[in-house]
């Protein structure tokens, strides 16, 4: 039993630490300090406490101590107390279990203390003095500190739980299982039982981890299918918009070519009936004229005057060709079946060239050629991002390479049928894409990306697109782009490039006759840019 010298030591001890406990308590908001400070009259806070009560204060302009109510004219400054800091972490770090357990020594009446262990058969919680007195006999179970302790008794026999009832899934003390209810049954003791059970539940555990992670891999391949759902609609949204701008183009071409043909009738028509009623109106005169000098002959009462009159010519000697004349401009009219035809046939080429093409089409895959890069360029292990190095690289100079430019071409050449690719720009302020003949000279200044192909470029200041020496700038708002598809239709001859922004918008189209297959061509003035695919690490 503990002596009454060392109950005494222990509730001082106590004693003392519930008051300096106090003493570490903020004033504003009760609780121990937090990142303390002093105002000049020596009174301690916590800094966001005080900081809000003097906030409070700014509006009547008069600041004072919460604590002692002296004045200060001027927002007083905060001064950390670092002395008092060091006792908060320290008194902190020796009490933990008061915060996390919330039980207090049963023997310490004066003031609450932390109990640091709890005694079944005290049915007492006990701090670390009144612990080092504590019975050490077998019957005085010791266990975490705890609030419960009439729940590890029985309720009948008021004894401590000390095994576990497999039949009826229960704890059961002594008097339980040799006369109770569980007479007979299969028992165990608790710590076996509960180590039984732990091991069920690691088990358990175990079996809902690995469940837990093919759950994940089996979000993961959603959301991954996700993402290419959402870039191949991405895709078909920006190849539909693009085929119906396309179709919208060439109706409006069809529209001015069967136009152009009606007015071009028109005209040849109208030229060809105006010279018919001049020649109509020349007759018309002259069987005027004639028509008057019968008349004057019809009204002389001298008939030798009559007689004598030259004679006036058979008047039925035109009337055959006037009649062939009539007939040949009396049925003329606008061609309609012409005008029908060049409709139709311009429909049907339009309709032709959608439907012998793919209307959702796939992108190309672009791959670059490693062999073209110039030495200040890296490749990505993928061969679809290409980086510009201040590091020169040591690769053989061939007349394949591109000596005098940052620049790469693609594997691929296309010499025929209509295709697009993407590029993923976001990483570069300095960039040029597009399009060039495999003849270009790779060693020469002129071969830079624009001068001898066709391209859109941007640099730190402005976006342009470029075809030998025709250079056009686009509006500023272009130079915000991060992606731009290239569309060939090599067969038409037209080159376009299109800001894959919401909306769509065409940058600008080049027309020409193609002489030569084309390859794929990207410039890298600063940073990145990506062939649109998968990343890979880049070439080391």
């Amino acid at each position: 039993m503990p002596s009454a010298c060392s109950g005494y030591i222990g509730q001082v001890s106590g004693m003392a630490s519930a008051d300096l406990r106090k003493e570490l308590d903020c004033s504003i908001c009760l609780s121990i300090y937090t990142d303390p400070v002093t105002l000049r009259c020596g009174h301690n806070f916590c800094r966001l406490c005080i900081d809000q009560v003097l906030d409070t204060q700014e509006g009547a302009g008069v600041y004072s101590c919460p604590e002692c109510r002296k004045r200060f004219q001027q927002r007083p400054a905060l001064q950390k107390n670092i002395t008092l800091r060091k006792i908060v972490e320290r008194f902190s770090s020796a009490q933990p279990d008061q915060e996390e357990t919330g039980v207090f020594c049963t023997y310490c009446i004066h003031s609450p203390v932390p109990a640091v262990m709890s005694c079944l058969h005290c049915e007492a919680s006990l701090c670390d003095n009144h612990l080092r007195v504590h019975s050490k006999s077998a019957e005085h179970v010791l266990c975490d500190p705890t609030t419960s302790l009439e729940n590890r008794k029985c309720s009948v026999h008021r004894e401590l739980y000390k095994y576990y009832c497999i039949v009826d899934s229960a704890c059961i003390c002594v008097s339980c299982s040799l006369a109770g209810d569980h007479q007979g049954h299969k028992v165990e003791m608790l710590d076996e039982a509960s180590e039984k059970k732990k091991q069920k539940l690691r088990n358990d555990l175990q079996e809902l981890i690995t469940k837990t992670e093919e759950t994940e891999k089996q979000v993961q391949r959603l959301q991954e299918n996700k993402r290419k759902v959402h870039e191949k609609s991405f895709g078909i949204a920006v190849t539909v918009t693009v085929l119906f701008r396309d179709l919208r183009r060439q109706l409006d071409d069809l529209e001015k070519r069967v136009l152009r043909e009606v007015s071009r009738q028109e005209e040849q028509l109208s030229l060809a009936l105006a010279d018919f009623i001049q020649q109509l109106e020349i007759k018309k005169a002259e069987l005027s004229r004639k028509m008057c000098h019968i008349e004057e002959l019809c009204n002389m009462t001298d008939p030798l005057t009559v007689l004598q009159e030259s004679h006036t010519g058979d008047l039925c000697d035109t009337e055959e060709g006037d009649k062939e004349d009539r007939e040949r401009h009396d049925g003329r009219d606008l061609d309609v079946a012409l005008i029908s035809h060049t409709l139709y046939t311009g429909l049907s080429d339009i309709i032709a060239g959608v439907t012998g093409g793919c209307i959702i089409q796939e992108a190309t895959d672009i791959l670059l050629d490693i062999n073209t890069a110039d030495n200040y360029l890296l490749l990505s292990d993928d061969l679809k991002i290409v980086s510009r190095s201040d590091i020169r690289q040591n690769r053989p100079e061939t007349p394949e390479r591109f000596q005098t430019h940052p620049m790469v071409i693609s594997r691929q050449s296309f010499a025929s049928g209509r295709h697009y690719w993407e590029v993923d720009v976001s990483k570069s302020e300095w960039w040029g894409v597009g399009m060039c003949y495999p003849s270009i000279d790779r060693r020469e200044w002129l071969s830079a990306i624009g001068y001898k192909s066709w391209c859109l470029r941007r640099n730190i200041y402005r976006c342009y697109v470029q075809h030998l020496s025709n250079v056009i700038r686009l509006p500023d708002n272009v130079s915000s782009c991060n992606r731009v598809r290239i569309y060939l239709d090599y067969e038409v001859g037209r080159l376009s490039f299109y800001d894959l922004c919401d909306p769509i918008r065409l940058l600008h189209t080049f027309t020409a006759t193609f002489t030569e297959p084309l390859h794929a061509a990207l410039y890298v003035g600063k940073g990145s840019i990506q062939i649109c695919g998968e990343r890979s690490s880049q070439e080391m």
